[in-house]
């Protein structure tokens, strides 16, 4: 089986697992540090989130509380920004940094961005490709099928392709949203400027890393295939 392949712990597993729990740490330890530094204009997220629609071009949307902390995401489907308890409700750094990376987003649909243009394409695709891609190698290692894994290999490219997107993405939310803050006169200090730099990239971080083991997966599923001619 895969999962006791020394190649496959030695390549894709450790690796990835130390790259996942440096990236976690350096996320936690931002998180904890600038979430407890209040920005300049001393405003919860909530509040930022209403003065980035009052100051910009942004079109206001609905915003919504869910709880928990880093559990921000904004809904296209139902166009609604969600918050989470923790930046909503905090006045620190770490919580204009957040609220502004999800407006950011919101501008990214708003003025019709080519990255999420692209990355919407290939939703359809990668509902099901997990499933198939799985099920495809799985069987084409059983039955020793090699056109059947190579079938696998494909759909599971779409995800890793869908991953790979998904940085540049994430990337310039954060961009358009340090950018938005400067437009509406956020960013008082220095201290805001770094520190919201700073959480926005351990934030990202998390999606290189996510980006390395769906690669790091990808070829060691060609490598098995090939392994198997």
């Amino acid at each position: 089986m895969i999962g006791f392949d020394p190649s496959y712990m030695l390549y894709v597993f450790l690796p990835t697992m130390l790259l996942s729990l440096l990236v976690q740490l350096y996320l936690k330890r931002a998180y904890s540090k600038w979430s407890q530094v209040r920005n300049g204009n001393n405003l919860t997220g909530a509040q930022v989130t209403k003065a980035l629609f009052d100051r910009t071009p942004l079109d206001e949307i609905g915003v919504e509380v869910v709880p928990g902390d880093m559990t921000d995401h904004f809904d296209p489907r139902t166009n609604i920004v969600r918050l989470s308890q923790g930046t909503a409700t905090r006045p620190s750094v770490a919580s204009m940094a957040i609220a502004a990376h999800e407006l950011g987003h919101v501008q990214q649909y708003q003025t019709g961005s080519a990255l999420i243009k692209a990355r919407n394409f290939l939703v359809p695709a990668v509902q099901f490709s997990p499933m198939v891609s799985y099920v495809a190698i799985l069987a084409g290692l059983l039955l020793n099928i090699t056109g059947l894994f190579w079938i696998g290999i494909l759909f599971f490219s779409l995800m890793v392709f869908f991953t790979i997107l998904t940085l540049p993405v994430e990337f310039d939310a954060s961009r358009r949203g340090m950018i938005l803050l400067g437009e509406a006169g956020l960013l008082t200090s220095n201290e805001d400027r770094s520190g919201a730099k700073t959480v926005l990239r351990a934030a990202a971080l998390t999606y290189v890393a996510a980006a390395v083991t769906a690669v790091l997966q990808l070829l060691y599923y060609i490598s098995l295939a090939n392994r198997r001619r």
